[in-house]
């Protein structure tokens, strides 16, 4: 939630985050990139889907899982300013 101050981080932590290679930061920053010299929508939506595999199962936790990681790489790198 942008405002919210939820993620308040050191700024050593922040330089980590930027630098990092793991793979929810790696797609936060494509994410970012995109919209490099044009200023963020108001709010990004991040989603996920279910198959019509039937009921939910592993899997379905794996979609949702991934899903949470990138967005939470992505509020960490904005610092929060974007509302997701």
């Amino acid at each position: 939630m942008a405002g919210s101050n939820i993620i308040d981080l050191n700024p050593e932590l922040l330089a980590a985050a930027a630098e990092s290679k793991a793979w929810p930061f790696e797609e936060a920053k494509k994410i970012i990139e995109r919209y490099k010299g044009t200023d963020f929508p108001e709010t990004i939506l991040f989603e996920t889907g279910y198959g019509p595999s039937g009921l939910p199962h592993i899997g379905t936790f794996g979609e949702v899982a991934r899903t949470s990681m990138v967005r939470h790489a992505f509020r960490v790198l904005t610092q929060d300013k974007v509302a997701t």
